[in-house]
């Protein structure tokens, strides 16, 4: 049985916290702006300094995302993008790189797919995990069991309105880290993170030992260093896609993009102590 790689996900994230850091965690769809494309973007993104990789399902309905990730996911829906496409994504971003890579995905496309087969494939494409925004926790058992067999995270999302009582629920059920939304609403990039995340951060840590990485938001390196200086990650996704779009289909353009942002921000959360 082939085993995925939470391990790697976990020893990575500790690296960067004794090396007194965040880790730099990038989000970026698969089949965007092509499969090959994608493939093409992740692998920049890491040779700027990601530490870890998220790659989205893309989904039709996707609740969480704001209008520059659902203008990726559905670039990559009309160009006919499949789960066996992200698993291909997911290998060939890792076994390029030897670095984690996760897949974001809503629930939907995993129980059409089957618990079971997906959980194997992901395992056998090298993958780290799996990020589940929409999936209660009070759901989750049949999941949990098939990736803690394969080896794989399973990382839950909180969010500034989750009492402290539900965040220990969440935490006591996750693996790998908790992914904390630093604001109510969808992705994007924003202004201002805020003392909201730091809060939820410091509250979530009190029910758990997992790495808290915050997500939704940040865009730039002074963002990057704010949230990193109370965070054990942060998450960046439409600043990369945003970088992508921008580029108007010069794929040369958009990989030297995002392995710019991803200096950039890597060096953001090299936060000085």
């Amino acid at each position: 049985m082939t085993s995925g790689n939470i391990q790697l996900l976990s020893e990575t994230l500790a690296k960067a916290k004794a090396e007194n850091r965040a880790a730099l965690i990038a989000y970026l769809p698969a089949g965007f702006p092509t499969v090959d494309g994608g493939i093409a973007a992740i692998k920049a993104v890491f040779d700027g300094g990601a530490d870890v990789v998220e790659v989205g399902l893309p989904h039709s309905d996707p609740v969480l995302d704001g209008p520059v990730i659902q203008t990726a996911d559905d670039i990559a829906l009309r160009g006919g993008v499949k789960i066996a496409d992200v698993m291909r994504t997911v290998k060939e971003a890792h076994e390029a790189t030897g670095k984690p890579v996760l897949v974001m995905t809503y629930w939907n496309p995993i129980d059409r797919y089957g618990v079971e087969r997906f959980t194997e494939e992901l395992a056998a494409a090298g993958g780290a995990g799996c990020i589940l925004p929409d999936l209660p926790v009070q759901e989750s058992a049949v999941w949990r069991e098939h990736a803690d067999k394969h080896g794989l995270a399973t990382v839950f999302v909180v969010a500034p309105s989750s009492k402290d009582a539900r965040l220990a629920t969440i935490t006591a059920a996750g693996s790998g880290f908790v992914y904390a939304a630093s604001l109510m609403g969808v992705t994007g990039t924003r202004e201002s993170v805020g003392e909201q995340a730091a809060d939820l951060v410091r509250r979530t840590r009190a029910t758990s030992g997992l790495p808290v990485c915050v997500g939704l938001g940040v865009s730039n390196a002074t963002q990057a260093k704010e949230v990193a200086a109370f965070a054990d990650g942060v998450i960046v996704g439409s600043a990369f896609v945003q970088r992508i779009l921008d580029a108007d289909g010069d794929e040369a353009a958009g990989l030297a993009a995002v392995r710019e942002l991803a200096g950039e921000l890597a060096a953001g959360v090299r936060r000085v102590s």
